[in-house]
C-alpha cells in the first residue's frame, strides 16, 4: 500500500498549518531529547573510561550534537514553510514527558540519559518508512489510541502516522493539492522578511520558502537528514545512530561493565508533579537552582529566536539569532554539570538534568521600542541569579560566574541593537577594503612623483588610514597586515620600508601598479578607492579559501563578517593565538603552530554557483561558521573540498583541520 493510501491529505490551509505545527513540535522535542542524551555523556576519562572508550564517547558527543543542530535547522525550515503559508513560526511545545495525544500513540517522547535503550529509541523515531524495528525498551506507549483526520471537517485536527516521514509526505501532498486549487501565489502569501535565512544564521541546509518548489526542497532536506531518503542514506540521523549503536555494542562486548553516560534522571521536573509516574522531582541544591538558571536561558533563547520571524530588519534578525545561539551555548555547561549533581534524596540512583521547561505561551513579543529593553532586562535577571547561586555554592561558583559574565556581555550586545521594521534591502555593495564603506574626505589632487615626502595618511573611523594618491587613494589597515611583503617587494617605491614617518606613496607608480599590488595583498590590509572613475575591486567569480602551511586561512570572496562587509581578501586566524581575532596577527610564528596546508582531497561535486556573498560568523569561543559557495584550496592551488556551509577550526586543536571537530569545547579556547 502506498504512502498516499495510508494517510489523509489536508484539504485546507488551516489543516495544513495544523500538521506543520505538529512537525515543528516533533523537531523541537527531538532536538531537546538528543541534547539531553548529549549532556549526560561522560566528559572525562577520569569517569571510569578507558582511553579507547573515552575517544568513542567524545565522537558520539560530536555526532549527537551535530544531529541536534540539524534538528534545530529542521525546526527553522518548518517555521519558514509556515511563514510562507501565512502562519506564525511555531516554537511552542509541551513540557516533558510529552503527554499522550500530542503525537500518535507510537511516538513516545521523553527525556532520558544516553544508553542502549535510549539509542534504540532514537533509531526507532528516525527510521525510514520501509524499516520495521521495535522501539527501545522502556519507551513503550502507555496508551493505545487512534487520531483520525477527517478531511471534510472545518476545524483542523491531527492525524496518525507511523513515521515522521509519513507526516512530511502528508504535508507535501497537502501543499500540492492546495497549490492546484488556490493557485501557488495565493497559497504562499507570506513575506520572506518573516523567515530565517542563511544570511541570518548558519544552519545546515536552511531554506527560504517562496513557493511550492522551495517548500518541497526544504522538506526533502529534512527527510534526507532525518530518516534518510532510504535506509542507505549514510549521513541520515537513522544511519548515524545505527553506527553509534554498533560501536557501543562492540565496546560493551570488550568490557561488559562499560557505562558511557551518567545516570541522569528520566524526565526531571522543577516542581512536585501532580502525576509523578515516570518523573524525577529535582529538590536538592545546588541542582534545583542550576536547573532554574538553565531552563531560564533555554526559554529566553526561544524568545529571541521567535522574534527573528517577527518582521524585524536583517541586522536585528542576526543579532537575535546570535543571542539565541549564545544563550544555548551558555546553557550547555550548566546542563552538563547538572548531570553530575544529586537530584532527590529519595532517588539516590540518579543525578539531575535540564528539563527544557517552557512557558504556557511561546508567542512572539510585540515589536516596538520596548522589545529589546525587555530582552536585556531578562538577560540581566538571569545573570544576577547566576551570581547569587555562585555566592551560595562554591562547587558551582566558577561556572555560574562565567555564565553571568557571558550573559552580561550578551545584554550589552542586545542593547546595541535598534529595533526597526524590516525593509527589503539591496544586496550588499562589494567593498575593496574594511574602510571602503566609510565616508572619505575629498581626494587630494594628483601629485607628481618628484622625490617629495609621501603624503600624510588620513585616519579613518574604522582604524584604517587613507593615503591620498590622485587617481587612486590607497587604504591601509595595519591591524590586518600579516607581513606577506608583496607590497614592499613588488612596489618598493610606493611602500618605502625602514623609513620614519609616512611610508606609502601612491603617486610613485601607475594606477595599474597600485591595483596589482593591492590585489596581491592576501590579508586585505591594502585596499584602494578610485578617483578616476575606474571600477572598484570586483567580487571574485569563485570564492576561495586557501590554507597557508602552519599559518592562517586565506579567503578571497565578497565577505561579510557578522553581517558587515570586510572586503574581498582576508587572512583569518586558525592557530587560536591571535590577539586580533578573527584576523591573523602572525602569532602562529611565535607559537610554532603546526597545520598542514596540503590536506587530502575530499570527493565532492562541482558547485552549481561558485561566487556570491560569503557569510562568516565567529562563534563565541568556537569555530568560524561560514555559509556560502566556497572552494577550499591547498597552498599549491589544488582544490580539496567544495561546500556551501562549514565550521572551520580556529582554536588550533582540531584533529580534522581545517574543519572543527569540537576541540574548542575541551581545550580552553577563548575568542
Amino acid at each position: 500500500m502506498g504512502v498516499a493510501e495510508r494517510i489523509v491529505v489536508p484539504d485546507s490551509r488551516e489543516q495544513l498549518w495544523a500538521l506543520l505545527f505538529e512537525a515543528a513540535e516533533i523537531e523541537h522535542n527531538l532536538m531537546c531529547c538528543y541534547l539531553y542524551a548529549y549532556f549526560s555523556l561522560k566528559a572525562s576519562a577520569d569517569e571510569g573510561l578507558t582511553a579507547d572508550e573515552f575517544t568513542a564517547v567524545q565522537r558520539w558527543r560530536g555526532e549527537i550534537l551535530d544531529v541536534a543542530i540539524e534538528e534545530m535547522s529542521h525546526l527553522a525550515m518548518v517555521c519558514n514553510i509556515l511563514s510562507g503559508l501565512g502562519a506564525p513560526a511555531h516554537y511552542a511545545r509541551m513540557n516533558f514527558p510529552i503527554p499522550p495525544g500530542a503525537h500518535p500513540a507510537g511516538v513516545v517522547v521523553k527525556l532520558a540519559p544516553f544508553n542502549l535503550e535510549t539509542l534504540d529509541h532514537f533509531i526507532y523515531l528516525e527510521r525510514p518508512d520501509t524499516v520495521e524495528i521495535a522501539d527501545g525498551r522502556g519507551f513503550e506507549p502507555t496508551q493505545h489510541y487512534v487520531r483520525p483526520l477527517q478531511a471534510d471537517r472545518l476545524m483542523a485536527g491531527t492525524m496518525d502516522y507511523r513515521t515522521v516521514g509519513q507526516l512530511y509526505e502528508a504535508i507535501n501532498l497537502g501543499m500540492a493539492r492546495l497549490s492546484e486549487r488556490l493557485g501557488e501565489r495565493q497559497l504562499f502569501i507570506g513575506e520572506v522578511v518573516h523567515q530565517m535565512c542563511p544570511e541570518v544564521v548558519a544552519l545546515p541546509h536552511l531554506k527560504v520558502v517562496r513557493c511550492l518548489k522551495t517548500a518541497r526542497e526544504a522538506i526533502d532536506a529534512i527527510v534526507r537528514q532525518g530518516e534518510g531518503a532510504d535506509a542507505a542514506e549514510t549521513r541520515s540521523h537513522y544511519q548515524r545512530f545505527l553506527a553509534v549503536r554498533a560501536e557501543l555494542l562492540a565496546l560493551r562486548e570488550a568490557r561488559p561493565d562499560f557505562v558511557p553516560a551518567r545516570p541522569a534522571a528520566h524526565n526531571p521536573v522543577m516542581r512536585r508533579p501532580p502525576t509523578p509516574e515516570g518523573k524525577i522531582w529535582v529538590t536538592l541544591e545546588p541542582a534545583s537552582s542550576l536547573m532554574d538558571v538553565g531552563n531560564a536561558m533555554y526559554a529566553h533563547s526561544l524568545r529571541c529566536l521567535a522574534l527573528v520571524y517577527a518582521g524585524v530588519d536583517r541586522t536585528v534578525q542576526r543579532g537575535l539569532a546570535s543571542a539565541s545561539v549564545e544563550l544555548m551555548r551558555l546553557m550547555t555547561p550548566v546542563a552538563v554539570h547538572l548531570t553530575t549533581l544529586p537530584a532527590n534524596p529519595d532517588q539516590p540512583h540518579c543525578t539531575a538534568g535540564l528539563s527544557f521547561a517552557t512557558l504556557r505561551s511561546a508567542a512572539t513579543l510585540a515589536v516596538g521600542p520596548g522589545t529589546l529593553p525587555v530582552l536585556v532586562e531578562r538577560t540581566r535577571e538571569i545573570a544576577a541569579r547566576a551570581l547569587a547561586v555562585a555566592a551560595r555554592d562554591p562547587g558551582s561558583a566558577a561556572l555560574m560566574q562565567a555564565t553571568a559574565t557571558g550573559l552580561e556581555t550578551l545584554a550589552r550586545r542586545l542593547s546595541s541593537l535598534s529595533m526597526a521594521p524590516a525593509t527589503i534591502a539591496p544586496a550588499p555593495v562589494a567593498a575593496s577594503s574594511p574602510a571602503a564603506t566609510a565616508p572619505l574626505p575629498p581626494a587630494a589632487a594628483p601629485r607628481p612623483a618628484n622625490g617629495a615626502a609621501p603624503p600624510t595618511p588620513v585616519p579613518q573611523p574604522d582604524g584604517s588610514e587613507r593615503i591620498p594618491g590622485g587617481a587612486v587613494d590607497l587604504i591601509y589597515f595595519g591591524k590586518r597586515c600579516i607581513h606577506a611583503r608583496h607590497c614592499v617587494l613588488g612596489q618598493p617605491k610606493v611602500f618605502k620600508a625602514n623609513v620614519e614617518g609616512p611610508w606609502i606613496d601612491p603617486a610613485a607608480t601607475s594606477v595599474e601598479g597600485l591595483l596589482t599590488v593591492a590585489h596581491l595583498c592576501p590579508s586585505g590590509a591594502i585596499g584602494y578607492r578610485r578617483n578616476d572613475g575606474g571600477p572598484e575591486e570586483a567580487a571574485p567569480p569563485i570564492n576561495l579559501l586557501q590554507l597557508r602551511e602552519n599559518g592562517p586561512l586565506g579567503l578571497r570572496a565578497e565577505m561579510l563578517l557578522d553581517g558587515e562587509p570586510i572586503g574581498m581578501r582576508a587572512t583569518l586566524c586558525r592557530c587560536g593565538a591571535s590577539k586580533n581575532k578573527p584576523y591573523c596577527d602572525g602569532s602562529h610564528n611565535e607559537i610554532a603552530f603546526q597545520a598542514t596546508g596540503e590536506p587530502a582531497t575530499r570527493p565532492t561535486e562541482p558547485l552549481l554557483q561558485r561566487g556570491g556573498p560569503l557569510r562568516i560568523e565567529p562563534e563565541t569561543n568556537g569555530p568560524l561558521v561560514v555559509s556560502g559557495n566556497l572552494e577550499l584550496c591547498c597552498g599549491t592551488g589544488r582544490t580539496f573540498d567544495r561546500l556551501t556551509s562549514v565550521r572551520l577550526c580556529r582554536c588550533g586543536g582540531s584533529a580534522t583541520k581545517p574543519y572543527c571537530d569540537g576541540s574548542h569545547r575541551h581545550n580552553g579556547f577563548r575568542s
